[in-house]
């Protein structure tokens, strides 16, 4: 066993881990791990994410509805209407520049994380917490065929696109949202591959690997998901998206442009600080600020 094979192997653990705790960030690692690591072409290791994501996702599933996250329903049809999207996402991705995919998969990532670390416009029930509850069922045809036509298209398993979709438009429970977003992550996933496989051939023999690591860290992700207070875990899940979307979208811009790009991904990050301090009543920044200065000072 080479290496890097080791390597890949224990970066796999992380995706478990990621997709476990956080219903999310799979394909956000195993697409990079499989590129930058492994040496996979982008449409191969697009297609390979689809799989190892899928089959986590599916063993992972189990464990959150033990512990009553998953809302079956409205995971079921979201998933039923992403798997169409997915599998024509797969079907055009298939012919589509590896460059172009990784890019635009890298932009969608760091607009994603914009919206988590911003958070949730509050209603007038100021304070209540988002209510455990099956959504409208337009609402989730329509939000599960353009999340899956996405992730057939750049390969993402759809966590970081579900998860937001479920608690910031459904109002679902960030924790609830995490379990349910491996069902639907499941489903699209294996129609994306569908269409994948039509031009794309896959190294088994890493992607089962890569498969069966990323299983046993999403076994102990999963029970670590429930235990993290919600707002930890969206602006975990919001800062990781950040991370590894600037990396990519560095990555893949010319030599002479990465210094912009990484400056102007610095600026985005520092002008929605800016808005959410001055903008913002709920604004976490500002709010711990304000919370010190409520505390009375000792006679």
């Amino acid at each position: 066993m080479t290496l890097t094979l080791i390597l890949v192997l224990a970066l796999s653990v992380v995706i478990g881990l990621s997709l476990g705790v956080l219903g999310g960030g799979g394909s956000i690692l195993t697409v990079p791990i499989l590129v930058y690591v492994a040496g996979f072409e982008a449409k191969e290791a697009i297609a390979a994410s689809l799989f190892v994501v899928g089959v986590t996702s599916a063993v992972s599933v189990f464990s959150h509805a033990r512990g009553g996250r998953v809302m079956w329903r409205t995971g079921l049809i979201f998933g039923a209407a992403g798997m169409a999207g997915a599998f024509v996402g797969g079907l055009l991705g298939g012919h589509i520049p590896g460059q172009i995919l990784l890019i635009a998969f890298a932009v969608m990532m760091v607009a994603t994380s914009v919206a988590m670390l911003r958070g949730r416009k509050k209603k007038s029930d100021d304070g209540a917490p988002p209510v455990k509850h099956e959504l409208p069922l337009g609402r989730v045809l329509l939000d599960g065929a353009v999340v899956g036509l996405v992730t057939g298209l750049v390969g993402a398993g759809g966590g970081f696109l579900v998860v937001p979709a479920l608690a910031l438009l459904g109002g679902l429970p960030m924790s609830v949202a995490v379990g349910t977003s491996l069902v639907v992550i499941a489903m699209k996933s294996f129609a994306g591959l569908a269409g994948y496989l039509t031009t794309v051939q896959l190294d088994w023999g890493i992607t089962l690997g890569v498969t069966a690591a990323a299983i046993v860290g999403s076994l102990a992700g999963s029970k670590l998901a429930g235990r993290i207070p919600e707002a930890a875990l969206r602006k975990a899940f919001g800062w990781f998206v950040l991370v590894m979307g600037t990396f990519v979208l560095i990555q893949q811009a010319p030599a002479d442009l990465r210094w912009f790009i990484a400056a102007g991904v610095a600026a985005l990050t520092a002008a929605t600080a800016g808005v959410c301090w001055f903008f913002i009543s709920s604004c976490p920044l500002r709010n711990r600020t304000g919370r010190r200065s409520n505390v009375p000072s000792p006679a």
